[in-house]
């Protein structure tokens, strides 16, 4: 019998099965690297010139400018925001009905949150210090970063997404209390890096 005729062995045929699983997980859920690791890096770049720039005491560590700080997170975030949206138009392609609804409403509020926290930083900005301005801006950004993770784990059930909105919470809380040194060190090193490793991570897993 020649062998493209022959009956696949059970062993043959659940390793096509297993192959099969993974290919529709991939195309489902996305490339992990590309929802989780574009942030990372942006938030590692960015926050890590607003650390130079703050210090820890008071006292620049390099001769960088809040304003150069801010573009390098501006552009950082431009392009992670265009990875990302590249991967999750991946993945609603094969989404109808109800969830593809579900998805876009979440979309647009991440939209909204993001614009409020401009209008807002913008109007409280001119009566603040310097130091607590820059606070103010990324303090009330990754606030809206923290819930909407947390409620996108809510609406999809899915308890890593709410957990990882949890960590955000939690490390921009702390840095906001210690002030805009260490929120700039902690976001860098702990979500900008935390990111890159959970997105490293959960493709390895899948």
């Amino acid at each position: 019998m020649p062998d493209d005729e022959r009956t696949p062995s059970p062993e043959e045929m659940l390793r096509v099965i297993e192959e099969q699983q993974v290919a529709t997980t991939k195309y489902l859920y996305g490339n992990q690297l590309l929802l989780y690791v574009p942030w990372g890096v942006a938030w590692l770049l960015g926050f890590t010139a607003y650390f130079l720039h703050y210090g820890l005491d008071g006292r620049p560590y390099a001769p960088i400018s809040a304003t150069q700080a801010l573009a390098v997170l501006m552009i950082a975030q431009l392009v992670a925001g265009a990875l990302v949206a590249y991967g999750i138009g991946r993945m609603n392609r094969a989404v109808r009905g109800g969830s593809k609804a579900q998805g876009t409403m979440y979309g647009y509020a991440w939209f909204a949150g993001m614009t409020l926290v401009v209008i807002i930083a913008t109007r409280l900005s001119p009566l603040l210090p310097p130091h607590e301005t820059g606070l103010v801006w990324a303090g009330a950004s990754l606030t809206i970063v923290a819930v909407m993770y947390m409620a996108g784990g809510a609406v999809w059930l899915n308890w890593r997404m709410f957990f990882i909105g949890v960590w955000v919470a939690a490390v921009n809380g702390l840095g906001v209390l210690l002030g805009a040194g260490w929120h700039a060190l902690l976001t860098a090193v702990l979500l900008g890096g935390g990111f890159i490793a959970a997105g490293i991570w959960l493709r390895w897993r899948a």
